[in-house]
């Protein structure tokens, strides 16, 4: 049986979409999450944490997740894109957002950095 493993392109989108479970293997024990303006992660646990709850939200509502860009260099991936959550037939928010990844040589996430601007609309 041969071991399928995601590029970081593949892990980098997959998280940015809100499918944080494809990106938990390869979690840095010492990852950081910057939450620009809002909050930083450090740690694989507090990381997961973080992701189980967002992934509870998007359960609760709609979700339309667009991917504008996806830039691979080395070991970064920057992802851009659009978020609209819809509950009860009415949009409760729309998120612009960039998400910077940094992995690692050994094929782990190192540090996100992700800039979210909500539409006040």
């Amino acid at each position: 049986m041969v071991n399928y493993k995601p590029s970081i392109k593949e892990i980098a989108v997959s998280f940015s979409n809100g499918n944080f479970e494809l990106a938990f293997p390869y979690l840095s024990e010492n990852i950081t999450w910057n939450i620009i303006g809002e909050n930083v992660l450090t740690g694989k646990t507090d990381v997961i944490a973080n992701c189980q709850q967002t992934a509870a939200y998007f359960k609760s509502v709609q979700t339309n997740f667009i991917t504008d860009h996806i830039i691979v260099a080395d070991n970064k991936v920057v992802v851009s894109g659009t978020a609209e959550f819809i509950k009860d037939g009415r949009r409760v928010n729309f998120i612009s957002a960039c998400d910077v990844y940094e992995f690692n040589g050994n094929h782990e996430l190192e540090k996100i950095s992700s800039y979210c601007i909500s539409d006040k609309k």
